[in-house]
């Protein structure tokens, strides 16, 4: 099968298209061909070696594709199956996938779209109802609200009653409003600090200074929950409010719940670009996600 190996940590001329075997059926897994896959901040990250690891390596972690063969202590799917899951180097034609973290796919979402959902998905979905546990009539502030996790997390704010603010840059603003928020700030413009009332809920994949000043709007007893660094304690300024620092971890609940209100419509990924999977297709949309301009999810496509 065709994959995108990466032999050496580096820039994109480290993605190189390879042959090399199919994985192999195992007892509790699912064997899937991939229709599309997604490039997700992480996957540059990986390249660059931030994380280490063994090479040589394959990246990616969104799996929409069918099921060809299904482990013999696999139960829930059978061949034919197209699905959604969260996986592993799917920079691939195929993929084994764990059955606890897929979903079959509504007969109505295509495969593009549903590679765009499930790691920015579970992370919205963690940050907003399992560890935010967002309640009707609660104020939430979400960071890059145009962004893949961001965009996902307003609309499931919105789904749990809550009153959304987010962040974006000019060009984003209308997509703000698509997406349901009550308040969409243009951070080129003006100081989020300066024009919201404290909130509930801070989600912030963003980091750094923006995280430092999101303090100055949490409520006394609030949350702050980032995907993007440590929360520094001495940035409280004495008040009794909780920040965390996560990475998502992948439920059935999840992509259940995801793929349920993408098939309603109260759920719709922002894809910004499509690829094909190819050498020159991968490296072009690492080079898009590593710009933080893409506006949306990037999506390779193998068919």
């Amino acid at each position: 099968m065709k994959a995108i190996v990466i032999e050496a940590f580096g820039g994109v001329e480290e993605l190189k298209l390879k042959d090399i075997d199919r994985p192999e059926i195992k007892a509790d897994r699912l064997l899937v061909k991939l229709a599309a896959t997604s490039v997700n901040p992480i996957d540059i990250k990986r390249r660059k070696g931030l994380f280490g690891g063994k090479l040589p390596m394959i990246v990616g972690g969104d799996v929409a594709g069918t099921v060809v063969a299904v482990g013999e202590e696999t139960t829930g799917f059978e061949p034919g199956d197209r699905i959604m899951a969260n996986g592993a180097k799917t920079y691939a034609e195929y993929v084994l996938v764990n059955p606890d973290r897929a979903v079959k796919l509504p007969a109505n979402i295509d495969f593009e779209t549903a590679a765009a959902v499930p790691l920015t998905g579970q992370t919205a979905y963690e940050a907003i109802v399992t560890r935010g546990q967002v309640q009707p009539s609660q104020r939430v502030l979400v960071h890059a609200g145009s962004g893949g996790v961001g965009s996902l997390a307003v609309q499931i704010a919105k789904k749990r009653g809550a009153w959304v603010a987010a962040t974006a840059s000019t060009r984003h603003q209308d997509r703000l409003m698509a997406l349901g928020a009550d308040r969409a700030i243009d951070y080129t413009r003006e100081s989020f600090e300066e024009v919201l009332e404290p909130v509930d809920l801070i989600l912030d994949p963003v980091g750094g200074e923006v995280q430092d000043r999101s303090f100055a709007v949490l409520k006394e007893g609030g949350k702050l929950l980032s995907v993007a660094k440590e929360p520094e304690e001495e940035k409280f300024d004495g008040r009794q409010v909780q920040a965390t620092f996560f990475s998502m971890k992948p439920t059935k609940e999840g992509i259940t719940a995801l793929a349920d209100w993408m098939e309603k419509g109260e759920l719709r990924p922002v894809v910004s670009r499509t690829f094909p999977f190819s050498e020159a297709g991968v490296r072009e949309a690492h080079e898009l996600s590593e710009t933080g301009q893409a506006g949306g999810k990037i999506i390779l496509t193998f068919v």
